[in-house]
């Protein structure tokens, strides 16, 4: 039975809560095949979850534990999760079956007949890199197309990965129709949108993303601990928010389980097309810090289940992010502007502001989990963020522990 949580609602640009939730979806029900994908890549680790007792008794809630993204696959961001599967998937697609393969080399020998190949994508940063070093892999080229604000770390760490980078003259919503221009039958176009090149894509990179949730299911049991009351994710196109509601809203699970997303005020296409009940694109320019959540347009496959699944979606300022960094920076985990945002949207939740009182939300001592999607994809940015940091309750303001200054990427 769900928990009834109640919370602080913002002023309603900032919050919308979802009337139109259905418990449990009969279309969701992911397995894990994903996951078992992901364990046969090297390098695959389950990434860790931590516990901030701190920020939880700051915040008055019971627990709070962090699912920390941000050494996934050694590229500083969950995105890899869905890449690897997307493509995957579509290369089965090409092949016609699906190759028997133990360990990596065989899978990349098996794909040698679909050469020559390109891979191409649009991305604020993390997912061009995941896709980038997912064609290294197979010894496929890689096009990646970026919005003109991109910063210079992320276009280096995308190049880096051999991939060509193009820098088109608009937002992510431009680089996204760019790039569906080279679908072809030599090239794949790795696109989450669902509007840019194939819906099979777009559920292969939500289904990708199952692995986190997957993970933190087996994190709990081996802790013999209930699972969290609430689970909050940053929201883009909304795939990977869309993954928690497959997850969560499948019949097998918890269905007390509450969804909430986060995204930034100047790109927040989820919560209007849930206050307008339909899908609608958010009109630029899209100016937030949270560059991996700058999108004016949710995913047309995504938004179903996002329609009917995900409970309550909170549109947070840069300050928010910023504060979130630095919180979770003095518990000793090295988040992101985008990869904070679930925490910089509790704390706008626990803020007060506004006067309306929600009729769903976090009561006093609920069990919360936080997704960080990303590590500092941008090292100047984030050394700007972090060189001062204000504890809690303290007074003057403390310099940032050396082992987390001049982050640099891994």
């Amino acid at each position: 039975m769900r928990h009834e949580m109640r919370i602080p609602v913002p002023a309603s640009r900032d919050l919308f809560v979802n009337e139109r939730v259905d418990e449990v979806l009969q279309d969701a029900g992911p397995d894990r095949a994903p996951l078992d994908f992901h364990r046969r890549l090297p390098g695959y680790e389950r990434t860790r979850v931590v516990e901030l007792p701190d920020v939880a008794a700051e915040l008055g809630l019971g627990r709070l534990w962090v699912k920390d993204e941000s050494s996934r696959f050694g590229l500083m961001s969950y995105k890899v999760l869905g890449a690897s599967y997307a493509i995957y998937r579509a290369l089965c697609e090409r092949l016609r079956a699906e190759p028997s393969w133990t360990d990596v080399n065989e899978l990349v020998a098996s794909v040698d007949a679909l050469k020559p190949l390109s891979l191409a994508v649009a991305t604020g940063g993390n997912h061009g890199q995941a896709v980038a070093r997912m064609a290294r892999l197979f010894g496929f080229c890689a096009r990646v197309y970026v919005p003109a604000n991109t910063a210079a770390a992320r276009i280096e760490a995308i190049e880096r990965e051999g991939a060509v980078v193009t820098v088109v003259d608009g937002d992510y919503d431009d680089a996204v129709r760019r790039s569906a221009e080279d679908e072809s039958d030599r090239c794949l176009v790795v696109s989450g949108t669902s509007s840019s090149g194939g819906e099979q894509i777009a559920r292969a990179l939500i289904e990708g993303y199952s692995t986190i949730f997957w993970e933190i299911d087996d994190f709990f049991r081996e802790h013999s601990a209930n699972g969290p009351d609430a689970v909050i994710v940053p929201v883009g196109v909304g795939t990977l928010a869309a993954a928690s509601v497959r997850h969560y809203r499948r019949a097998e699970a918890d269905t007390g389980v509450l969804l909430v997303g986060v995204e930034p005020l100047a790109a927040n296409c989820v919560l209007e097309s849930l206050r307008s009940g339909r899908l609608v694109s958010v009109p630029g320019p899209h100016n937030s810090v949270m560059a991996g959540l700058n999108c004016g347009t949710p995913s047309g496959l995504a938004w179903p289940w996002l329609s009917r699944g995900i409970d309550v979606v909170v549109g947070v300022g840069d300050h928010r992010a910023h504060e979130a960094m630095r919180r979770l920076a003095a518990a000793g985990i090295v988040a992101g502007e985008a990869g904070a945002a679930g925490l910089g949207g509790l704390y706008e939740l626990r803020s007060g502001s506004g006067a309306a009182i929600g009729k769903t939300g976090l009561h006093a001592d609920a069990e919360v989990l936080i997704v960080v999607t990303e590590g500092a994809t941008d090292p100047v940015a984030y050394a700007d963020i972090m060189r001062t940091i204000r504890l809690p309750g303290s007074g003057p303001e403390h310099r940032l522990p050396g082992r987390l200054r001049g982050v640099h990427h891994r």
